[in-house]
Protein backbone atom coordinates (compact mmCIF):
# COMPACT_ATOMS: atom_id res chain seq x y z
CA UNK A 1 0.00 0.00 0.00
CA UNK A 2 1.12 3.53 -0.80
CA UNK A 3 0.36 6.32 1.68
CA UNK A 4 -0.61 9.55 -0.11
CA UNK A 5 -0.02 12.65 2.04
CA UNK A 6 -1.74 15.84 0.90
CA UNK A 7 0.27 19.01 1.67
CA UNK A 8 -1.18 21.29 -1.00
CA UNK A 9 -2.39 23.93 1.46
CA UNK A 10 0.58 25.18 3.49
CA UNK A 11 3.42 23.28 5.11
CA UNK A 12 2.30 20.74 7.72
CA UNK A 13 5.19 19.69 9.99
CA UNK A 14 3.28 16.70 11.35
CA UNK A 15 2.80 15.29 7.86
CA UNK A 16 6.43 16.03 6.99
CA UNK A 17 7.54 14.00 10.04
CA UNK A 18 5.45 11.05 8.85
CA UNK A 19 7.15 11.13 5.45
CA UNK A 20 10.59 11.67 7.03
CA UNK A 21 10.10 8.55 9.14
CA UNK A 22 9.71 6.51 5.94
CA UNK A 23 13.04 7.93 4.65
CA UNK A 24 14.84 7.18 7.93
CA UNK A 25 13.49 3.61 7.85
CA UNK A 26 15.05 3.01 4.43
CA UNK A 27 11.80 3.34 2.50
CA UNK A 28 10.85 5.34 -0.61
CA UNK A 29 9.02 8.67 -0.64
CA UNK A 30 7.99 10.61 -3.75
CA UNK A 31 7.97 14.36 -3.09
CA UNK A 32 7.59 17.60 -5.03
CA UNK A 33 10.49 19.85 -5.92
CA UNK A 34 10.35 23.07 -7.92
CA UNK A 35 11.43 21.12 -11.04
CA UNK A 36 9.63 17.74 -11.07
CA UNK A 37 8.61 15.17 -8.45
CA UNK A 38 11.50 13.13 -7.05
CA UNK A 39 11.60 9.52 -5.83
CA UNK A 40 13.61 9.77 -2.63
CA UNK A 41 15.61 7.53 -0.31
CA UNK A 42 18.35 8.06 2.28
CA UNK A 43 21.35 8.91 0.08
CA UNK A 44 23.81 7.25 2.46
CA UNK A 45 21.79 4.03 2.91
CA UNK A 46 22.95 1.62 0.21
CA UNK A 47 20.00 -0.76 0.57
CA UNK A 48 17.48 2.08 0.40
CA UNK A 49 19.10 3.56 -2.71
CA UNK A 50 19.05 0.17 -4.44
CA UNK A 51 15.28 0.18 -3.97
CA UNK A 52 15.07 3.35 -6.10
CA UNK A 53 16.78 1.58 -8.99
CA UNK A 54 14.53 -1.47 -8.61
CA UNK A 55 11.29 0.53 -8.41
CA UNK A 56 12.15 2.63 -11.46
CA UNK A 57 13.76 -0.12 -13.51
CA UNK A 58 16.75 2.22 -13.70
CA UNK A 59 20.16 1.04 -14.96
CA UNK A 60 22.68 0.81 -12.11
CA UNK A 61 25.22 3.03 -13.89
CA UNK A 62 22.80 5.97 -14.15
CA UNK A 63 23.79 8.25 -11.20
CA UNK A 64 21.34 9.87 -8.80
CA UNK A 65 21.24 13.44 -7.53
CA UNK A 66 21.62 13.96 -3.79
CA UNK A 67 19.35 16.67 -2.39
CA UNK A 68 20.49 18.74 0.60
CA UNK A 69 18.92 21.51 2.68
CA UNK A 70 22.02 23.30 3.97
CA UNK A 71 25.32 24.18 2.32
CA UNK A 72 27.11 22.55 5.27
CA UNK A 73 25.75 19.20 4.07
CA UNK A 74 27.87 19.57 0.94
CA UNK A 75 30.97 19.10 3.11
CA UNK A 76 29.64 15.66 4.12
CA UNK A 77 29.34 14.58 0.49
CA UNK A 78 32.06 16.27 -1.57
CA UNK A 79 35.80 15.76 -1.19
CA UNK A 80 36.63 19.04 -2.90
CA UNK A 81 34.53 22.20 -3.28
CA UNK A 82 36.10 24.56 -5.83
CA UNK A 83 35.52 28.29 -5.81
CA UNK A 84 33.16 28.06 -8.80
CA UNK A 85 30.91 25.72 -6.81
CA UNK A 86 30.77 28.18 -3.92
CA UNK A 87 29.93 31.05 -6.27
CA UNK A 88 27.16 29.08 -8.00
CA UNK A 89 25.70 27.80 -4.73
CA UNK A 90 25.70 31.31 -3.26
CA UNK A 91 23.90 32.68 -6.32
CA UNK A 92 21.51 29.85 -7.26
CA UNK A 93 20.88 27.62 -4.23
CA UNK A 94 18.28 26.78 -3.26
CA UNK A 95 17.19 26.30 -6.87
CA UNK A 96 17.24 24.14 -10.01
CA UNK A 97 21.03 23.69 -10.25
CA UNK A 98 22.93 20.43 -9.68
CA UNK A 99 26.71 20.54 -9.20
CA UNK A 100 28.93 17.48 -9.81
CA UNK A 101 31.96 17.23 -7.50
CA UNK A 102 34.49 14.59 -6.36
CA UNK A 103 32.72 12.42 -3.78
CA UNK A 104 33.69 11.43 -0.27
CA UNK A 105 34.00 7.73 0.61
CA UNK A 106 30.90 8.02 2.82
CA UNK A 107 28.73 8.34 -0.29
CA UNK A 108 27.89 4.82 -1.53
CA UNK A 109 28.92 3.97 -5.09
CA UNK A 110 25.36 2.82 -5.76
CA UNK A 111 24.18 6.42 -5.25
CA UNK A 112 26.68 7.75 -7.79
CA UNK A 113 26.21 5.05 -10.41
CA UNK A 114 29.69 3.68 -9.65
CA UNK A 115 31.39 7.03 -10.25
CA UNK A 116 33.92 8.84 -8.04
CA UNK A 117 31.81 11.99 -8.30
CA UNK A 118 28.55 12.99 -6.65
CA UNK A 119 25.79 15.20 -8.07
CA UNK A 120 24.30 17.54 -5.45
CA UNK A 121 21.60 20.18 -5.39
CA UNK A 122 19.57 22.16 -2.89
CA UNK A 123 15.93 22.35 -4.02
CA UNK A 124 13.86 25.44 -3.32
CA UNK A 125 10.48 23.78 -2.82
CA UNK A 126 9.47 24.19 0.85
CA UNK A 127 8.20 20.60 1.11
CA UNK A 128 11.46 19.18 -0.25
CA UNK A 129 13.55 21.31 2.11
CA UNK A 130 11.40 20.41 5.13
CA UNK A 131 11.58 16.70 4.29
CA UNK A 132 15.39 16.78 4.02
CA UNK A 133 15.77 18.76 7.26
CA UNK A 134 13.54 16.26 9.07
CA UNK A 135 15.53 13.28 7.79
CA UNK A 136 18.85 13.21 5.91
CA UNK A 137 20.35 14.06 2.50
CA UNK A 138 18.02 12.40 0.00
CA UNK A 139 18.99 10.70 -3.25
CA UNK A 140 16.19 11.30 -5.72
CA UNK A 141 15.81 10.87 -9.46
CA UNK A 142 12.54 11.90 -11.09
CA UNK A 143 9.62 9.86 -9.73
CA UNK A 144 8.69 8.03 -12.93
CA UNK A 145 9.32 4.61 -14.39
CA UNK A 146 12.63 4.85 -16.28
CA UNK A 147 12.17 6.07 -19.83
CA UNK A 148 8.75 7.64 -19.16
CA UNK A 149 7.99 11.39 -19.04
CA UNK A 150 8.95 12.99 -15.74
CA UNK A 151 6.11 13.73 -13.28
CA UNK A 152 4.93 17.26 -12.58
CA UNK A 153 1.83 16.20 -10.61
CA UNK A 154 1.36 13.69 -7.80
CA UNK A 155 -1.17 11.95 -10.09
CA UNK A 156 1.68 11.16 -12.51
CA UNK A 157 3.64 9.51 -9.68
CA UNK A 158 0.60 7.53 -8.57
CA UNK A 159 0.05 6.34 -12.16
CA UNK A 160 3.58 4.89 -12.22
CA UNK A 161 4.15 3.75 -8.62
CA UNK A 162 0.97 3.23 -6.62
CA UNK A 163 1.42 0.04 -4.57
CA UNK A 164 5.15 -0.07 -5.37
CA UNK A 165 6.50 2.61 -3.01
CA UNK A 166 5.63 3.53 0.57
CA UNK A 167 4.66 7.20 0.31
CA UNK A 168 3.73 10.01 -2.08
CA UNK A 169 3.56 13.63 -0.91
CA UNK A 170 1.03 15.53 -3.00
CA UNK A 171 2.21 19.14 -3.10
CA UNK A 172 0.35 20.14 -6.25
CA UNK A 173 1.86 20.97 -9.62
CA UNK A 174 5.59 21.69 -9.83
CA UNK A 175 6.59 25.21 -10.78
CA UNK A 176 9.30 24.73 -13.43
CA UNK A 177 8.42 21.42 -15.08
CA UNK A 178 11.84 20.27 -16.31
CA UNK A 179 14.65 18.80 -14.24
CA UNK A 180 17.60 20.73 -12.84
CA UNK A 181 20.55 21.97 -14.86
CA UNK A 182 23.65 19.83 -14.21
CA UNK A 183 27.13 21.40 -14.20
CA UNK A 184 30.26 19.26 -13.76
CA UNK A 185 32.92 21.03 -11.69
CA UNK A 186 34.97 17.89 -10.96
CA UNK A 187 37.36 18.63 -13.83
CA UNK A 188 39.38 21.66 -14.88
CA UNK A 189 36.75 23.09 -17.23
CA UNK A 190 33.13 23.63 -16.09
CA UNK A 191 30.93 21.45 -18.32
CA UNK A 192 27.18 21.40 -18.90
CA UNK A 193 26.02 17.78 -18.62
CA UNK A 194 22.28 18.48 -18.81
CA UNK A 195 20.38 21.68 -19.58
CA UNK A 196 17.50 22.27 -17.19
CA UNK A 197 15.53 24.66 -15.05
CA UNK A 198 18.37 27.18 -14.71
CA UNK A 199 19.36 28.69 -18.09
CA UNK A 200 23.01 28.26 -19.09
CA UNK A 201 23.24 31.99 -19.82
CA UNK A 202 22.69 32.79 -16.12
CA UNK A 203 25.39 30.35 -15.03
CA UNK A 204 27.93 31.81 -17.44
CA UNK A 205 27.28 35.27 -16.02
CA UNK A 206 28.67 33.96 -12.71
CA UNK A 207 31.57 31.64 -13.66
CA UNK A 208 32.27 32.49 -17.31
CA UNK A 209 32.20 30.17 -20.32
CA UNK A 210 30.89 26.64 -19.78
CA UNK A 211 31.62 23.79 -22.19
CA UNK A 212 28.65 21.81 -23.47
CA UNK A 213 29.10 18.06 -23.28
CA UNK A 214 28.50 16.33 -26.65
CA UNK A 215 25.81 14.14 -25.05
CA UNK A 216 23.64 17.25 -24.67
CA UNK A 217 23.50 17.40 -28.47
CA UNK A 218 22.71 13.70 -28.80
CA UNK A 219 26.11 12.01 -29.01
CA UNK A 220 26.10 8.52 -27.52
CA UNK A 221 28.31 8.04 -24.45
CA UNK A 222 29.62 4.98 -22.63
CA UNK A 223 29.64 6.61 -19.17
CA UNK A 224 26.77 8.68 -17.77
CA UNK A 225 28.28 11.37 -15.56
CA UNK A 226 24.82 12.77 -14.96
CA UNK A 227 21.19 11.66 -15.24
CA UNK A 228 19.76 12.21 -18.71
CA UNK A 229 22.98 11.52 -20.63
CA UNK A 230 23.03 7.88 -21.70
CA UNK A 231 19.64 6.20 -21.73
CA UNK A 232 16.26 6.70 -23.38
CA UNK A 233 14.32 9.29 -21.39
CA UNK A 234 11.05 11.16 -21.17
CA UNK A 235 9.16 9.02 -23.72
CA UNK A 236 5.40 8.42 -23.77
CA UNK A 237 3.83 5.33 -25.34
CA UNK A 238 3.04 7.23 -28.53
CA UNK A 239 5.77 7.91 -31.07
CA UNK A 240 6.96 11.54 -31.07
CA UNK A 241 8.10 13.57 -34.04
CA UNK A 242 9.63 17.01 -33.51
CA UNK A 243 9.27 19.54 -36.30
CA UNK A 244 11.93 22.24 -36.34
CA UNK A 245 12.76 25.23 -38.52
CA UNK A 246 11.27 28.67 -39.33
CA UNK A 247 7.86 28.87 -37.65
CA UNK A 248 5.77 29.41 -40.81
CA UNK A 249 7.32 26.36 -42.44
CA UNK A 250 6.97 24.36 -39.22
CA UNK A 251 3.22 25.03 -39.17
CA UNK A 252 2.79 23.98 -42.79
CA UNK A 253 4.84 20.83 -42.23
CA UNK A 254 2.77 19.89 -39.16
CA UNK A 255 -0.44 20.21 -41.20
CA UNK A 256 1.08 17.94 -43.87
CA UNK A 257 2.17 15.36 -41.33
CA UNK A 258 -1.23 15.31 -39.61
CA UNK A 259 -2.95 14.53 -42.93
CA UNK A 260 -0.30 11.94 -43.82
CA UNK A 261 -0.61 9.99 -40.56
CA UNK A 262 -4.39 10.28 -40.38
CA UNK A 263 -4.43 8.88 -43.92
CA UNK A 264 -2.67 5.83 -42.47
CA UNK A 265 -5.49 5.39 -39.96
CA UNK A 266 -3.48 6.71 -37.00
CA UNK A 267 -4.73 8.97 -34.22
CA UNK A 268 -2.59 12.10 -34.25
CA UNK A 269 -1.92 14.45 -31.36
CA UNK A 270 -0.24 17.84 -31.73
CA UNK A 271 1.45 19.92 -29.03
CA UNK A 272 2.01 23.42 -30.32
CA UNK A 273 1.52 27.13 -29.71
CA UNK A 274 -1.50 27.39 -32.05
CA UNK A 275 -4.43 24.98 -32.64
CA UNK A 276 -4.37 22.41 -35.46
CA UNK A 277 -7.05 20.22 -36.99
CA UNK A 278 -5.99 16.89 -35.52
CA UNK A 279 -7.41 14.16 -33.30
CA UNK A 280 -6.07 15.63 -30.04
CA UNK A 281 -4.48 19.03 -29.44
CA UNK A 282 -2.49 20.26 -26.43
CA UNK A 283 -1.65 23.94 -26.15
CA UNK A 284 2.10 23.94 -25.48
CA UNK A 285 2.11 27.52 -24.16
CA UNK A 286 3.19 30.99 -25.25
CA UNK A 287 6.43 31.53 -23.28
CA UNK A 288 9.50 29.41 -22.58
CA UNK A 289 8.39 29.10 -18.95
CA UNK A 290 5.03 27.69 -20.07
CA UNK A 291 6.71 25.32 -22.54
CA UNK A 292 8.84 23.90 -19.72
CA UNK A 293 5.92 23.65 -17.30
CA UNK A 294 3.67 21.92 -19.85
CA UNK A 295 6.16 19.62 -21.60
CA UNK A 296 5.85 16.39 -19.60
CA UNK A 297 2.21 17.05 -18.73
CA UNK A 298 1.44 17.29 -22.47
CA UNK A 299 3.21 14.01 -23.28
CA UNK A 300 1.38 12.13 -20.51
CA UNK A 301 -1.99 13.72 -21.32
CA UNK A 302 -1.79 12.94 -25.05
CA UNK A 303 -0.87 9.35 -24.16
CA UNK A 304 -3.99 9.10 -21.99
CA UNK A 305 -6.09 10.39 -24.89
CA UNK A 306 -4.94 7.39 -26.92
CA UNK A 307 -2.99 8.96 -29.77
CA UNK A 308 -0.56 6.91 -31.86
CA UNK A 309 1.64 9.81 -32.96
CA UNK A 310 2.55 13.05 -31.20
CA UNK A 311 3.79 15.86 -33.42
CA UNK A 312 5.61 18.51 -31.41
CA UNK A 313 6.37 22.04 -32.52
CA UNK A 314 10.02 22.92 -31.97
CA UNK A 315 10.86 26.13 -30.13
CA UNK A 316 13.84 28.44 -29.99
CA UNK A 317 16.82 27.17 -27.98
CA UNK A 318 17.27 30.09 -25.63
CA UNK A 319 16.78 30.25 -21.88
CA UNK A 320 14.56 27.38 -20.76
CA UNK A 321 14.01 26.55 -24.45
CA UNK A 322 17.40 24.81 -24.46
CA UNK A 323 16.20 22.34 -21.82
CA UNK A 324 12.78 21.90 -23.44
CA UNK A 325 14.30 21.02 -26.83
CA UNK A 326 16.82 18.69 -25.18
CA UNK A 327 13.96 16.75 -23.56
CA UNK A 328 11.76 16.79 -26.66
CA UNK A 329 14.49 15.45 -28.92
CA UNK A 330 15.38 12.71 -26.45
CA UNK A 331 11.71 11.78 -26.02
CA UNK A 332 11.43 11.53 -29.81
CA UNK A 333 14.56 9.38 -30.08
CA UNK A 334 15.88 12.22 -32.28
CA UNK A 335 13.12 11.71 -34.87
CA UNK A 336 13.28 15.29 -36.17
CA UNK A 337 11.66 16.68 -39.29
CA UNK A 338 13.19 19.89 -40.61
CA UNK A 339 10.74 22.26 -42.25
Amino acid sequence: MTVVINIREGLDERKIRIAARFILEGKLVAFPTETVYGLGADALNEKAVKRIFKAKGRPADNPLIVHIADFKDLNKLAREIPEEAKLLAERFWPGPLTIVLPKKDEVPKVTTGGLDTVAVRMPSHPIALALIRASTPIAAPSANVSGRPSPTLAEHVIDDFYGKIECVIDGGETKIGVESTVIDLSDEKPTLLRPGGLPLEEIEMVIGEVEIHPAVRGKLVDVARSPGMKYKHYSPEAQIIVVEGPMERVREKIKELVKEYQGQGLRVGVMATEPYECDEFFHFGDTEEEFARNLFKALRELDKRGVDIIIAEGIEERGLGFAVMNRLRKAAGYRIVWA
